[in-house]
């Protein structure tokens, strides 16, 4: 068993139920005995979804079929699967997509198109999809409000602890509700990563607009978030709005659209933070902020360049303060910067600025913020209005021996 992050919270959140959004676990044996690693969520006819995939060019067969169905716009179920990825497997992992599609609407008494698919686990093993046909019925007849630990707990592979979110939003004189679920650990990296997200609404939301919003967000929340700078074949966030309270959102109800924007973006910030805290062999939770580049998208590159350096990453796992892997990341990003307005703090302690090392430099303070569970790292690299936070962990031995032995 994997060592529980120092990070994981004691209890699961209270996330409220979300109007005509059911769900069930089971055990179904995909990968481990009496391990919950299959969940259902049944979804009212009304549902709208958006979604946004791995950039990965080896993807796995979920995906394929979710791309292929969301453009429709509606969905009526999701099935998650932990323990497989379903991946590289050709027309037998396809054929397993359709076959757990097939069983789900058999089940739930609608299309297999309305049916969105997820995986995560092993990749290139064969998926026991008889398993999961076999438990279907029996988590249709389980479904439940509400039930968004064991759904959360359902979808974790390396996972130390089950992930979730919420936020409530007045929209046009109603309380509509936002609450979600990740999964994600290793293999962690920008472009979404090993990490699956389902985010549930009961707001009433068109597809279009909903794809807008899920896309707006992504970048700043999980596209900020890094473990070891692995992109994942399966990476999938699914966004579904039930329609079940409030007035339609349009185009033209800016407020409004921009009060469910902030709910959304402050769900999916939480559940990447969480993820980046459950890191795989986590000794210390990193944020790190950029500032001062040509524009937010460089900040970004910039700052995930830093976090991605196993230099940097050891040096925390280790209480080091060694500013100079630090720099020396900035200047491989690629990115454009001022060399001499260059600043590196830890913790708001100052240990390079204006492009050079602070003169006589105390590392006591620097050493005892490195002690700390959570590391903070503040970097200037010009005077642009470009801004951005990441969010990692630090490179310890535990990551290490958590993937040499995942497949055992």
């Amino acid at each position: 068993m994997t060592t529980v992050s120092p990070f994981a919270p004691a209890r699961f959140p209270e996330l409220p139920e979300v109007a005509g959004v059911e769900l069930a676990a089971a055990a179904a044996g995909i990968r481990h005995a009496d391990r919950l690693d299959l969940a259902l969520v049944r979804l009212p006819p009304e549902t709208t979804v958006a979604g946004v995939f791995t950039t990965n060019r080896v993807v796995g067969h979920p995906v394929v079929w979710c791309r292929r169905i969301l453009p429709a716009g509606r969905a009526r179920a999701l099935v998650v699967n932990a323990g497989n990825a379903n991946v590289f497997r050709g027309e037998e992992g396809d054929e397993a997509v359709r076959r757990t599609a097939a069983a789900a609407a058999a089940a739930l008494g609608c299309a297999p198109e309305e049916v969105f698919v997820a995986s995560t686990g092993v990749i290139g093993e064969r998926l026991a999809v008889e398993r999961i046909e076999a438990t279907l019925p029996e988590l249709a007849g389980a479904l439940r409000p509400g039930a968004w630990e064991p759904a959360a707990r359902a979808i974790m592979t390396t996972d130390t602890y089950p992930k979730g979110a919420a936020r409530a939003v007045e929209v046009g004189g109603a309380t509509v509700r936002l609450a979600g679920i990740a999964k994600g650990a290793g293999m962690i990296a920008p472009d979404l990563a090993t990490m699956l997200a389902f985010l549930f609404t009961d707001a009433r939301i068109p597809a279009p607009l909903l794809q807008r919003l899920l896309a707006g967000v992504v970048p700043a929340t999980f596209g900020s978030l890094t473990v070891d700078g692995d992109t994942s074949t399966s990476d999938t966030v699914l966004l579904f709005a039930t329609g079940r309270r409030g007035p339609p959102l349009g185009e033209a109800d800016g407020p409004l659209v921009a009060a469910f924007r902030q709910a959304l973006f402050e769900v999916c910030r939480e559940l990447a933070v969480q993820i980046a805290k459950d890191g795989e062999g986590i000794g210390r939770f990193v944020e790190i902020t950029v500032e001062g580049a040509v524009d937010e998208a460089s900040a970004r590159r910039i700052g995930l360049t830093v976090a991605n350096s196993p230099l940097v990453k050891t040096a925390i796992a280790g209480g080091d303060p060694n500013w100079g892997r630090i720099v020396a990341a900035v200047g491989r990003a690629g990115e454009p910067i001022d060399v001499d307005r260059l600043a590196v703090a830890f913790g708001g302690y100052a240990a390079a600025r204006d492009g050079r090392a602070v003169p006589h430099l105390d590392e006591t303070p620097l050493r005892r913020h490195l002690e700390g569970r959570e590391v903070r790292i503040e970097i200037r690299v010009g005077d642009g209005p470009g801004r951005a936070v990441v969010w990692t962990c630090d490179l310890t031995h535990g990551y290490v021996e958590v993937n040499a032995s995942y497949r055992s």
